[in-house]
């Protein structure tokens, strides 16, 4: 019969216990065991590696996180620059095989293939007999030296399913007692830190350069328990812009895991809240790499005029980042159209992106008919995709807090030029109006002129309550006259029809509008009651009607 003790140290068992909780962080603390020959059952032997001159330790002479992005910015525009270069006077095979890898490229390579062989326990330590299957290294040379440690093989095995495989799969014989990693020299402090980590669960370092170098280690050697623990210990640390992008910028593999998600989700937040007025800090935003600006662009709290805004600021990055067309056209249509709620864009500025040379034809073709039809759908129909769609990452039937309200418009040529147009208020968007707030719908055409409509919350004629005011306006400052016939009109309960509620005529010039100071002739705390005739599911239905005069 099976002892039941053997069940602790067998590393099916833990590996099992542990994993399926998530990879949550075992309680169990065996520090005492760290490095320790009494409780060990194997030997790892760490070959240190010098580091390919072009990729230093990012965290070298780094004392804070500004100093690890600056640092790690510096040497991607070096690698651009060099990148550059070598495309301007070299074939593509020979850039393609170069001796000068990128950075990230270089540490995916280690992060596939880390050296680990076991080796019978001889007495010749030193032998170097490593697999080539697992010996793809970034650099080359000699190795600098040797640090040999004391493990247990279930500890490890329990946190770490790279550990688990390396054991139970590479031991051939039982005598088969080392095991050797083989690292470069950046990564030898990160590493020690990894493995104490997981005999004790704790961190000893704060540093937030350090962390982050032991959350590549921890990626690298699958301890998602490690990967949570820094990127809990990063995220309670102040955000900064240059922390946020870097945490945007690490590598895909430690992006993609679970672990991270905590620390990329708070990045995002932190870059959406501190950008959310683009205009205010345009200068700032068209520098920020690609992963700050799909960040931004994602915030339903973003605060733009309009989409057409969001539209015209992609394409002014775009265009600045990326100067080469077929470049701009691959991110463009991969990366950022998916952010660009198209279907809250004007018509007007959808024609332009037909015609729009920025994007490919048929993508540009496929995003404005998408467009198109939502603004087709009746507004129920829109409100459940909207709702469909609220899970998603790209969100682009979701509605902005725009700064100008989207309107639907129908217009007609014949027998007279008129256009409808209608605007929706939300209720909390109509209290937060009180007391002299206003709010303005996107613009639309009429005659070849723009218009708009604003809601007021503004006091009555004899200036005796607060009350809901409807103004309609022309665009155009100058000397053009334009005569308008124009009707207001509001859905009301009970039968949720259009009711009119103000016609009148005026002969608009340039920047001038005209309006009623109390639509629906009550004061704003009828207006805005729980009875209020007006709101139909939290949603006020306004109407206008305009027809050139003749």
């Amino acid at each position: 019969m099976k002892d039941s003790n053997s069940d602790l140290f067998d590393p099916v068992v833990a590996m099992e216990s542990e994993w399926s909780r998530g990879g949550s962080t075992s309680d169990a603390d065996f520090a005492f065991a760290f490095n320790d020959s009494n409780f060990s059952d194997r030997v790892l032997r760490i070959e240190i590696m010098p580091d390919p001159v072009d990729a230093r330790p990012d965290s070298d002479g780094c004392t804070t996180i500004a100093d690890w992005a600056r640092h790690r910015k510096r040497r991607r525009e070096d690698i651009k620059k060099d990148n550059g270069a070598d495309i301007a006077s070299v074939p593509d095979e020979q850039i393609l095989n170069g001796n000068q890898p990128d950075l990230d490229e270089c540490e995916n390579q280690d992060e596939d293939a880390v050296a680990m062989v076991e080796e019978p326990n001889s007495g010749d330590e030193a032998t170097n007999s490593i697999d080539s299957d697992w010996s793809m290294d970034c650099s080359a040379g000699a190795v600098v030296r040797v640090k040999t440690l004391h493990i247990s093989s279930p500890i490890l095995a329990a946190k770490s399913p790279f550990f688990y495989k390396l054991f139970s799969n590479g031991m051939r014989e039982s005598e088969q007692r080392h095991v050797t990693l083989r690292i470069n020299t950046s990564e030898e402090a990160a590493l020690m830190e990894l493995l104490n980590f997981m005999y004790s669960n704790t961190l000893t370092t704060t540093a937030a350069p350090a962390l982050l170098d032991v959350l590549m280690a921890a990626d690298k050697f699958e301890v998602a328990s490690c990967m949570r623990c820094c990127s809990r210990l990063l995220r309670n640390m102040p955000m900064t812009p240059d922390s946020a992008l870097l945490y945007l910028e690490l590598p895909s593999s430690v992006l993609m895991a679970d672990a991270v998600q905590p620390l990329t989700d708070a990045a995002k937040q932190y870059l959406a809240g501190r950008y959310k007025d683009i205009t205010k800090f345009q200068e700032e935003v068209l520098a920020l790499p690609l992963a700050g600006v799909e960040a931004i662009l994602s915030s339903d709290d973003l605060q733009v005029a309009s989409e057409d805004a969001v539209y015209d600021f992609v394409l002014k990055w775009s265009r600045q980042q990326y100067p080469k067309l077929e470049e701009r056209r691959e991110v463009l249509g991969s990366r950022l159209a998916r952010l660009i709620r198209f279907p809250y864009m004007t018509c007007r500025k959808l024609k332009k992106v037909l015609t729009c040379t920025d994007f490919d034809h048929d993508v540009a073709s496929k995003l404005v008919l998408e467009g198109l039809f939502f603004k087709a759908e009746a507004p129920h129909r829109q409100r459940a995709l909207a709702a469909e769609d609220s899970a998603s990452s790209n969100r682009r039937f979701v509605e902005r807090a725009y700064k100008y309200r989207p309107v639907k418009v129908v217009e007609f040529e014949l027998p007279r030029q008129q256009c409808v147009v209608y605007l929706d208020l939300k209720r909390e968007e109509c209290a937060n109006l009180f007391p002299s707030g206003r709010v303005y719908s996107q613009a639309f055409h009429l005659g070849g002129q723009g218009f708009f409509l604003s809601a007021h919350c503004n006091m009555d004629q004899q200036s005796s309550f607060h009350c809901f005011g409807l103004f309609l306006g022309m665009q155009e400052k100058g000397s053009v006259s334009f005569a308008v016939d124009y009707e207001f009109a509001a859905r009301s309960r009970p039968t949720e029809e259009f009711v009119s509620k103000y016609k009148g005529n005026y002969v608009f010039t340039g920047g001038k509008a005209v309006g009623y100071r109390n639509l629906f002739a009550i004061p704003w705390t009828s207006f805005m009651a729980e009875d209020s005739l007006y709101f139909i599911n939290g949603v006020l239905h306004l109407r206008a009607e305009l027809t050139i005069r003749h």
